[in-house]
């Protein structure tokens, strides 16, 4: 197992493009849900006319937030209940336990891809009240995509070392650039 972060390791890379990919899903998620659920309650309170999707929608994209928002958290190392306990033991006992927190974060999100995926599939036939139109099991793809994003993440950590000081988790690459950009 290998502590040191690997920036130039094909894997790494392809890794890279899932956590932006995951970072700006995220994101617009934040931002669609500021314009939504402000609609909500101009059309309720203003309009009288109280629109049916805005909440299930912004419902939906909290959710998608937070799963692919703890996978991204888990590989820039901010997930604070992941480290919270190993950092105050000795240091002797600190990386074998490390070693089990990541065992037991893949097989948390191995459960959560696995029983996630049941859950799409045995919910698909059914469809929202307000929105019928979408599968409920549309609504919990999320928790089957967090956990292959985190397993594929905790597995990186595991193989290839942590990752949370690379420039492209700690957004330091538009600065890294910039910088060789003015030095050329």
């Amino acid at each position: 197992m290998s502590h040191h972060p690997s920036s130039g390791h094909p894997v790494s890379r392809l890794l890279d493009s899932v956590y932006l990919a995951c970072i700006w899903v995220a994101g617009a998620c934040i931002f669609f849900m500021s314009l939504f659920i402000p609609w909500g309650i101009f059309s309720r309170y203003v309009l009288g006319t109280g629109a049916q999707w805005p909440e299930p929608i912004s419902i939906l994209l909290m959710v998608v937030f937070t799963f692919l928002g703890a996978a991204c958290s888990y590989r820039a190392g901010g997930h604070i209940a992941v480290e919270m306990v190993t950092q105050r033991l000795p240091s002797s006992v600190q990386r074998p336990l490390r070693v089990v927190v990541h065992v037991l974060m893949l097989l948390i999100s191995l459960f959560m891809f696995w029983f996630g995926v049941q859950l799409c599939m045995g919910t698909w036939g059914q469809s929202i009240p307000e929105l019928p139109w979408m599968p409920v099991g549309f609504t919990y793809t999320p928790v089957p995509v967090g956990g292959a994003v985190t397993a594929l993440f905790v597995l990186e950590h595991i193989f290839l070392g942590d990752q949370r000081h690379r420039a492209v988790v700690t957004f330091d690459h538009e600065t890294a650039a910039s910088d060789a950009q003015g030095a050329a």
